[in-house]
C-alpha cells in the first residue's frame, strides 16, 4: 500500500485540507501531513508553527482521526534537499505518493521519482481569502476552518 505525503503551509489549516486528508485516509493507513516551516513576508503566514501544528492536530482530533503522522521540515537551500527531508520526515516510505495542489511541489517529487497526485482546489474554499478576512475580522472565515482549529485561530 502507497503512503500518502501531505506537504503544506497549512496558513490556515482549513475544510479543503481536512477534505484532502478524509480522502487519504480512505486510501491509506500510512498519511503524513508535513508542515513546512518557514516564513513569507508579509501576510502570507501569519500563523506560527506551533499555532498550525495545534490547528491540524485539534481538526483532526475533532473528527476522530487518530491515526495520522503530522511532521515539520524547515525550508532548505535547494528543492531537491527540501524533498529530502520531507521524504525523512515521512519515514521514507517505498511507495509514497506527494499530494498537493502546488505544481511547483509536483514536479520536485517527480523528478525524483516519486509519483503524485494533483489535488484540485475545493471552489469557495482558499487561504488567501481566508487569511484576508480573519485580518479584517470578517465572520465568513469561521465558515471554512473546521472545528477544533477554530478555537486555534480565535487566539491568533
Amino acid at each position: 500500500m502507497s503512503s500518502i505525503i501531505i506537504p503544506g503551509r497549512f496558513q490556515p489549516f482549513h475544510n479543503g485540507h481536512l477534505m484532502v486528508v478524509q480522502g487519504a485516509m480512505k486510501l491509506s493507513d500510512d498519511v503524513t501531513i508535513v508542515i513546512r516551516d518557514g516564513k513569507r513576508s508579509g501576510d502570507e503566514d501569519p500563523f506560527t508553527l506551533d499555532q498550525r501544528r495545534d490547528m491540524i492536530g485539534a481538526a483532526l482530533l475533532a473528527v476522530d482521526i487518530l491515526d495520522v503522522t503530522i511532521a515539520v521540515v524547515k525550508d532548505s537551500e535547494s528543492d531537491e534537499d527540501w524533498a529530502h527531508h520531507v521524504l525523512d520526515a515521512a519515514g521514507n516510505p517505498t511507495e509514497p505518493i506527494v499530494w498537493s495542489g502546488d505544481e511547483h511541489v509536483r514536479r520536485i517529487f517527480e523528478a525524483k521519482g516519486v509519483a503524485t497526485k494533483k489535488i484540485v482546489p475545493v471552489p469557495g474554499i482558499n487561504g488567501t481569502e481566508i487569511r484576508s478576512w480573519i485580518k479584517a475580522k470578517n465572520p465568513a472565515w469561521r465558515a471554512k476552518v473546521p472545528a477544533g482549529a477554530l478555537d486555534i485561530v480565535d487566539r491568533y
